[in-house]
């Protein structure tokens, strides 16, 4: 993969075409591991964005000046709620005009929270209407559903403040926090009290920080894995297949789905889908557990793949993600896994995200080799 950084200087600062966009979409949501949000609606509405002649513009994260102030941004909720919430550019924008509102500064850049599902597109709506850069990193690599699920809060930075916006005109502003976990507690309540979708803008960060610590050039990779998948699809080759040469990961499973159990709750979509096994698969049982977001996945009872390590499930023909939300009977999926970032493979990454941090009495075993813990 050619990351911005590899390219020419002239390049460090690109404006992203509108296949560009379509193919993070896709991207994202397989990085996304179930969550992040469905991408679609909000693709939709970058397409009408660029129809209008805006345009989203992706920058280096190293080019950023050490004081840049850089807005990180996400809807927050459970995603099954996303399905009757559609995306609006003007809701993803909200939160930012408050918190520039509350320093006192206008941002230099955005950039998404996570680059997992549609999360991963958020950014770029704000991005075509202001025309604030999107910086290439997010703070996790994929999908997760906590706040203290990041690598900068891994890395013990600053959790506030964080501002926040419904479609009901309420606005909330969290100054100051004891730590990750209470903003997560504190925000999430709130988020739950307001129908389980908001828009946010969380602590901003600075150049230095997202440099440092920032999971980087996470956009250009869900562009690239996007790219060819799509590829894949218009070839009629598998797409999977180009997963998982592009990502390095590994088919753990292919399973027809024959039941689901989810439930929306405190602000997450909790629960856990059954896969009875096909091809070389057939006679065994894959069972996927999911906050959000899936999280240990069991093969014939044994746990065979679990977070950090990412467990992404697809549709077998079309190489799509499924979410969390849209898992079904009768859906013909290949469970893969790919490699975590390197932030959580850490003592502190493990306790943030690791699998006791989802309920499960299990230390954490990679299905990488150069990963284990």
């Amino acid at each position: 993969m050619t990351t911005l950084a590899q390219r020419s200087p002239s390049q460090t600062h690109r404006t992203l075409s509108a296949d560009d966009i379509e193919a993070l979409a896709v991207g994202a949501w397989i990085l996304g591991t179930g969550g992040g949000g469905d991408p679609y609606h909000k693709l939709l509405n970058m397409r009408l964005l660029y129809e209008a002649g805006r345009s989203a513009t992706l920058i280096d994260p190293m080019t950023l000046a050490d004081d840049a102030l850089v807005g990180v941004l996400s809807n927050m909720g459970a995603p099954l709620v996303g399905q009757e919430r559609l995306a609006d550019p003007e809701f993803a924008l909200k939160p930012v005009r408050m918190m520039e509102e509350y320093l006192g500064r206008k941002f230099d850049a955005v950039m998404a929270l996570e680059i997992g599902g549609g999360n991963g597109v958020h950014p770029m709506m704000v991005g075509a209407l202001t025309g604030y850069p999107v910086v290439d990193a997010d703070t996790m690599g994929r999908a997760y559903p906590e706040a203290q699920m990041t690598s900068v809060a891994v890395a013990g930075l600053r959790c506030y403040p964080l501002t926040m916006a419904d479609i009901r005109d309420n606005e909330i502003i969290f100054p100051r926090a004891a730590s990750w976990r209470w903003m997560e507690r504190i925000s999430r309540k709130a988020c739950t009290e307001i129908g389980s979708v908001a828009a946010t803008c969380k602590a901003p960060r600075t150049g230095a920080e997202v440099k440092q610590h920032g999971v980087l050039y996470s956009v250009s990779k869900a562009i690239a894995l996007g790219t060819e998948v799509l590829r894949a699809r218009a070839e009629h080759t598998d797409p999977i297949e180009a997963v998982l040469s592009i990502t390095s990961g590994q088919r753990m499973f292919t399973g027809k789905i024959v039941d689901v159990e989810r439930r929306a709750t405190e602000g997450f979509l909790r629960g856990k889908a059954r896969i009875e096994g096909l091809d070389a698969f057939a006679g065994k049982e894959m069972v996927v557990h999911f906050q959000n977001e899936y999280s240990v996945a069991y093969l014939d009872g044994a746990p065979v793949v679990m977070t950090p390590d990412l467990i992404c499930l697809l549709d077998s023909v079309s190489g799509e993600g499924i979410g969390t939300d849209v898992l079904r009977f009768g859906q013909r999926v290949s469970v893969l896994a790919l490699p975590a970032p390197s932030v959580f493979l850490s003592e502190q990454g493990l306790a943030a995200v690791g699998p006791r941090a989802f309920g499960f009495d299990l230390d954490f075993t990679s299905v990488f080799k150069e990963n284990q813990a």
